[in-house]
């Protein structure tokens, strides 16, 4: 959540995993998208377009 907290535009689940220093492979990325959009289906994050996640703005 601190990723999104210091982010300025929506991010995508690669850059997530940049940001947490995971490695970049397929599985991690496609891992990391299932839970961002897990954690967007339970209203904590936005999917403004497909692919890219924000946290909702009041």
């Amino acid at each position: 959540m601190a990723v999104f907290a210091t982010a300025d535009a929506p991010l995508r689940a690669r850059t997530v995993c940049e940001a947490m220093d995971v490695e970049i492979a397929p599985n991690n990325i496609n891992n990391v998208r299932l839970k961002l959009k897990r954690l967007a289906e339970r209203g904590i994050l936005v999917e403004t377009e497909q692919g890219l996640f924000t946290q909702p703005r009041p």
